[in-house]
């Protein structure tokens, strides 16, 4: 993951995009499986990852990410597969940070070297008091309909009231 990080940092840097690659913070690294056995090169493994909220403190996501491994996985040239999921939950008190747009990143990921890229987005279910998640997958070239999806409604924590997030979007 580091390696990736790095590779998306110094590639956001070469087209003008330092202050995008600052903005996200690294997820932390949980555990991997592997689903790949190869004999000469890299395996192929599940990786799951934590990442806070930056602009929600008390909400928690982890990402189970696949990694294609083989030499191309290895050197960072393989195209890595789309299909992510997400789960967040409340994990404390929640507390917004400042004001976000309905569908605005918080986190994103080169999967391949120019053409595809994760991205983690947040929203607002203001009827229901509920953060939506969403991490997809983009390819510039055709598309890439593999998303998914986790809700956390707001709810009170210990003795402090639960804020409603319509508060919080930017009109």
């Amino acid at each position: 993951m580091r390696r990736k990080m790095a590779m998306l940092t110094g590639a956001l840097m070469l087209f003008g995009g330092a202050a995008l690659a600052a903005e996200y913070a690294e997820p932390e690294f949980i555990f991997k499986k592997r689903t790949v056995f190869r004999l000469l090169s890299p395996d192929a493994y599940i990786r799951v990852h934590a990442i806070d909220d930056p602009l929600v403190e008390g909400v928690a996501c982890h990402l189970a990410v696949p990694e294609i491994g083989g030499w191309k996985g290895w050197a960072g040239l393989a195209e890595e597969r789309s299909e992510v999921s997400i789960a967040c939950r409340q994990i404390g008190p929640v507390k917004f940070r400042g004001k976000f747009e309905q569908g605005e990143d918080f986190y994103r990921e080169r999967r391949s070297f120019l053409f595809k890229k994760m991205q983690v987005v947040r929203g607002c279910d203001k009827t229901r008091n509920v953060l939506v998640y969403l991490v997809y997958s983009d390819k510039i070239i055709d598309g890439s309909p593999k998303n998914s999806i986790s809700t956390v409604p707001i709810m009170p924590w210990g003795d402090q009231p639960a804020p409603k997030c319509a508060d919080f979007v930017e009109e």
